[in-house]
């Protein structure tokens, strides 16, 4: 079969901005940061207490037929970004959508509030765990339920591979659709990681900022977390203009590789692959690429990893091509960062703009690149690559185009 070209119909978001894609967009492009004083409903010794928590959300705003206790956050924040996706795409009408749609989720962690409440009302209290625990706390549950609300009985699963997970989830879904295994499928990628023992985790790796996420500059001292949802709805173009769907964007691209050498350490090579993987699958040069959202951490080595391997792909035209991160708007998503971000990399392909790369200080030598700082900026471009390279040596890179 012929190679399909593959679009987007539909995005959907749910972030620290609020719910919907217009307010992680605004937020974004004017360098408006969610992080705050999180809100936990108990203590585990907790000392930092900031992140770019998701607050205030009520399912039954979207989905007033559905009871909430059915639902871990994870699977409520995927919920809410899909609806989201598929309004935009146009198929509100048109369901159930049938053996030809398929629904894959990224998601690192998936339902940590539902396991740590059922461990410690089994522990501490000494209550019975919920009878509905086993259901909310399968990680294939935001999968299956978004999958059941639009009636989608072509593939469905979930891809858990750290802050890459949904990068690898849009990835395949492209692959996919290009093959001809599948005519549409809903990428969501979600993540609910701001819990009592989930802030307490990451306060323990030594990773996180006290202060705030400073990507790419000097004085950087560590990511900040976030959850959310984003979700996108792809589509073979054929499958898109039959229906007359409008295009959004198109995927390109996509390349991933593994280290195979450091759990936590990042590697400049498999970094490098990734995207020159993206681009060969593209058919591009790296010279058609006009922006980068990185992975863009904060962390000291991260940055610095990120930066060499953009200096591989890039060469002497590294400093021309504009690379920002957006994680101290949204923060570290970790599984939902690769969706987040390549929505906010397709409003940016739409928009001709650049979002910044808040809270910089003063320029990195380790770090030689244009990282947008603080200010967003008009720009003209056609092609992005959007990076996710996560914990355990998962690298994932998308090529992204504009619509027309």
């Amino acid at each position: 079969m012929t190679p399909r070209n593959v679009v987007v119909t539909g995005l959907g978001a749910l972030t620290t901005a609020g719910p919907g894609v217009d307010a992680l967009w605004r937020a974004a492009a004017g360098g408006v940061s969610g992080v705050k004083q999180i809100v936990l409903d108990y203590e585990m010794g907790n000392n930092l207490r900031i992140a770019a928590q998701v607050q205030d959300f009520a399912l039954e705003r979207f989905f007033p037929h559905l009871k909430t206790s059915f639902f871990d956050r994870v699977t409520l924040m995927a919920l809410i970004a899909a609806e989201e996706a598929v309004k935009d795409a146009g198929l509100s009408d048109a369901l159930p959508l049938g053996p030809r749609t398929s629904v894959i989720v990224g998601t690192g962690i998936a339902s940590l509030g539902t396991i740590e409440e059922a461990t410690r009302n089994m522990t501490l209290t000494q209550k019975r765990p919920d009878p509905l625990t086993v259901p909310r706390a399968m990680i294939s549950a935001s999968a299956s339920n978004v999958g059941l609300i639009y009636g989608c009985t072509g593939t469905t699963f979930v891809v858990s591979s750290a802050c890459a997970s949904s990068a690898q989830a849009l990835g395949i879904a492209f692959q996919m659709v290009r093959a001809g295994m599948t005519d549409r499928a809903i990428v969501v990628g979600a993540e609910a990681i701001v819990t009592p023992g989930g802030m307490k985790a990451w306060e323990m790796l030594r990773v996180l900022s006290p202060q705030l996420c400073r990507p790419f500059s000097r004085g950087r001292n560590g990511l900040l977390l976030g959850e959310g949802s984003a979700a996108l709805v792809i589509e073979a173009e054929e499958v898109a203009q039959a229906r007359g769907a409008r295009a959004r964007a198109r995927i390109l691209g996509y390349g991933t590789t593994s280290d195979a050498k450091d759990m936590l350490k990042p590697d400049v090579g498999g970094a490098a692959e990734a995207m020159a993987l993206a681009l060969a699958d593209a058919g591009l040069s790296a010279d058609a690429v006009g922006y980068v959202n990185a992975h863009g951490t904060a962390t000291i080595l991260n940055d610095s990893t990120e930066s060499e391997a953009l200096g591989r792909i890039f060469g002497d035209r590294l400093a021309a091509v504009p690379v920002s991160s957006t994680k101290p708007i949204h923060g570290h998503t970790l599984g939902a960062a690769g969706a987040i971000e390549a929505v906010v990399t397709i409003r940016a392909l739409e928009e001709g703009f650049v979002p910044p790369t808040i809270n910089f200080l003063e320029a990195d030598p380790a770090c030689p690149i244009d990282c947008v700082a603080n200010v967003g900026r008009d720009h003209d471009f056609g092609v992005a690559l959007t990076n996710s390279f996560a914990f355990g040596g998962i690298n994932a890179s998308l090529a992204i185009g504009r619509a027309a």
